[in-house]
């Protein structure tokens, strides 16, 4: 036995910007600039050659001898069998009196954390042990490298023991991502730039490391997020953007709606446009950035009731989220160039080429509601 323990609209809109403008003084109130990532792409992993030589196993005086032909640190991976210890930095031994067979695994560390593995077949005696039946295997790792897809990126390695499988974690990552593989900018809020001395490490089912280095480059968006206080844009009648019965997804309608603090279909953040003076809507229902954003998408969403019926789509800095709040309150959409108005109390809010009349096309911010 082996001892072993929201995607953009559906339509065509601009490239994404490697870093939005910033909104004018008079759009938004006094806030704070932070970052929504956008894509990530990485540079040929640099892939580091383990350093501990040539490994092996043989028999000593009642232990079992470990080598190598550089300098590591031995250690025994996973579970291995109740007595069986390194008893020093370089023999295994048995206390106990159980005759058994097993494999068991020895990890060989070097100075910069690679590491290889020896699966070796042992039997033991009375406070003895010895190598068994079968050939002592060293497990290595090689072909380390990242792949670009998606705005995301896939790390691989290749083990010399087929069947094991192999888990992947980053290091040195610019605040605001957060190790994975696929390592993705999805949630993420780093600063745009090109990042080196990423660090990515691939650890096999039996302790084999390899380490490889990357630069790493962020694309994201500035989002101004009013010092992280939740409003909502309302009418002169106290009608908001509301999201029909909180649902929370792309996909889902916006209707016009008494605004409330306790109601999470009327909470909003409002972001910095990828435009200059244009600003972004995003849902907020529980305080923070939902990642969907309120958008026109001018017939370009089969499921939107209204051609240019108000919906929410995954935020992206494309035109049909970026809505300009003029003198007199309306709000004009930069891709349709249509006037946001309101149908009445539980009526979708929809793209007009002029305002309504009665006066509900006038909209202002209103934070904590």
């Amino acid at each position: 036995m082996h001892f072993n323990l929201k995607g953009a609209l559906g339509i065509a809109v601009p490239a994404l910007l490697f870093s939005a403008l910033a909104v004018g003084a008079a759009a938004l109130p006094a806030s704070a600039t932070t970052w929504q990532d956008t894509s990530l792409s990485a540079t040929a992993v640099q892939a580091a050659t383990f350093g501990g030589g040539t490994l092996g196993a043989r028999n000593g005086t009642g232990v079992i001898t470990l080598s190598s032909t550089g300098g590591v640190t031995w250690s025994l991976h996973g579970t291995v069998p109740s007595g069986v210890t390194l008893v020093s930095a370089t023999s295994i031994g048995y206390s106990g009196t159980t005759a058994l067979t097993a494999n068991i695994v020895a990890d060989a560390t070097d100075s910069a954390g690679n590491a290889e593995a020896l699966v070796i077949p042992v039997a033991t005696g009375t406070n003895s042990i010895h190598l068994g039946t079968g050939s002592v295997v060293t497990v290595s790792l090689s072909k380390l490298a990242a792949a670009n897809t998606s705005g995301t990126v896939v790390f691989s390695a290749t083990s010399s023991a087929s069947s094991n499988t192999i888990t992947f974690a980053q290091s040195n990552l610019p605040a605001g991502l957060v190790s994975g593989n696929p390592l993705t900018y999805v949630g993420g809020n780093a600063a745009p730039g090109t990042y080196s001395g990423v660090k990515v490490t691939a650890t096999d089912s039996d302790g084999a490391v390899l380490n490889g280095t990357f630069s790493l480059t962020v694309q994201a968006n500035t989002v101004t997020t009013n010092n992280g206080t939740v409003g909502d844009e309302v009418n002169k009648f106290g009608y908001g953007f509301d999201s029909y019965r909180q649902h929370d997804y792309a996909g889902a309608i916006i209707v016009g709606w008494n605004t409330s603090s306790s109601d999470p279909a009327t909470h909003f953040l409002m972001n910095s446009g990828s435009h200059s003076g244009y600003v972004q809507f995003e849902y907020a229902p529980t305080g923070s950035g939902s990642g969907l954003c309120v958008s026109d998408p001018g017939g370009g969403w089969g499921s939107d009731p209204l051609r240019d019926g108000l919906i929410l789509t995954n935020c992206n800095s494309g035109p049909f989220q970026q809505f300009l709040q003029q003198s007199d309150g309306t709000l004009v959409n930069l891709a349709t160039g249509l006037i946001v108005n309101p149908a009445g109390k539980g009526g979708q809010l929809r793209g007009g080429s002029s305002a309504v009349g009665w006066g509900g096309s006038s909209y202002t911010w209103e934070s904590g509601q």
